[in-house]
């Protein structure tokens, strides 16, 4: 006789909105649904506490977690794996002119360029 096989468990792919304490984070899992009544699609989100075992994941990935048993008060799922890991961006101050020449409003037309303008240091 074989040993049991266990049941298939639920698993969500979802992003990762916060990281409350070691081991922990919250992921966001969208889903498209008709209205009940007007049978307009409409957007949901659901929020998940999650284990990370291996404290690998940051805010903004992409993972995919797994239905477990309770392992605390909140947490019923675990990350089995990062899907997409997240787009850093390297923190660089700027001025409000380099936000006004790069962002085009209703009074200015787009920009010329498409990269963002560097800050000039005043020589002496």
């Amino acid at each position: 006789m074989s040993a049991p096989t266990r049941s298939k468990r639920k698993t969500f792919i979802g992003f990762v909105t916060s990281r409350m304490g070691d081991k922990s984070v919250k992921v966001t899992v969208s889903y498209r649904t008709p209205h009940p009544r007007y049978q307009k699609v409409i957007n949901r989100q659901t929020v998940v506490h999650a284990h990370d075992e291996k404290n690998e994941t940051k805010v903004g990935d992409q993972v995919e977690v797994m239905e477990t048993r309770p392992l605390s008060r909140l947490k019923r799922w675990r990350v089995i794996r990062v899907v997409t890991a997240a787009q850093t961006a390297i923190a660089q101050a700027i001025s409000e002119e380099d936000v006004a020449q790069a962002v085009p409003t209703k009074l200015t037309s787009a920009p010329e360029q498409a990269a963002p303008v560097k800050a000039e240091t005043p020589s002496t």
